[in-house]
């Protein structure tokens, strides 16, 4: 399947991913589902990302959507840009919003949803990606720690875990501590340094 798909959506010319084979149509939707099926894989997908954030002409992810834009973006190790992206989250804010909007058209529409699932990944990111906390194996008997902190000066977080809690702090400077549950492992991976993890606290300088 991936084979076909480079095949017959590929297009050279604007080195991007078409809707159809027809290529006449371009979304960020497409090209952003190639990558988190690996058709695009290694430099090339780091590049596509980048190129679909500015590329023009390409149908633009609504709110649901840019969860997968920014779990690619992440995968292809552009996770530090994650936090610039949350302007339409912004923009919630500074409407008062203290809920999630469904749309962010018609901001004064009776028919727009203010408590909407599917733009509350902000929930999850800001533990899995910015902090970095992700199970690594099944039933969670592994983390990784794989932070985005962007410009931020540190991170601090908690994620509850079946076993307890995972504890990490992050700072620019590069001093990092994780502490696990007793019994898990796990790695952390920053600055293309990676450390195997043990049960309860670690400390480590990146």
């Amino acid at each position: 399947m991936r084979e076909t798909t480079q095949k017959l959506y590929w297009d050279d010319s604007r080195q991007l991913y078409a809707d159809t084979a027809a290529k006449q149509k371009f979304s960020q939707h497409t090209n952003t589902l190639a990558v988190l099926a690996d058709v695009a894989a290694g430099a090339g997908a780091r590049d596509l990302m980048l190129r679909i954030l500015t590329a023009p002409g390409l149908a633009q992810g609504a709110l649901y959507f840019k969860f997968y834009i920014h779990q690619a973006l992440a995968k292809v190790g552009e996770g530090d840009r994650y936090l610039d992206l949350l302007d339409d989250w912004r923009v919630m804010l500074s409407r008062g919003l203290t809920t999630f909007a469904e749309t962010m058209d018609r901001p004064n529409s009776a028919s727009r949803s203010d408590c909407h699932a599917w733009s509350a990944s902000p929930n999850i990111e800001m533990l899995r990606t910015v902090l970095g906390v992700d199970s690594a194996a099944p039933g969670f008997s592994r983390v990784a720690v794989r932070p985005h902190p962007g410009k931020l000066a540190f991170v601090e977080g908690s994620v509850p875990h079946p076993k307890g809690a995972v504890d990490v702090r992050v700072e620019s400077g590069g001093a990092v501590s994780v502490t696990l549950p007793a019994g898990i492992t796990g790695v952390f991976e920053w600055r293309g340094t990676r450390r195997e993890l043990t049960s309860g606290p670690n400390r480590l300088q990146v």
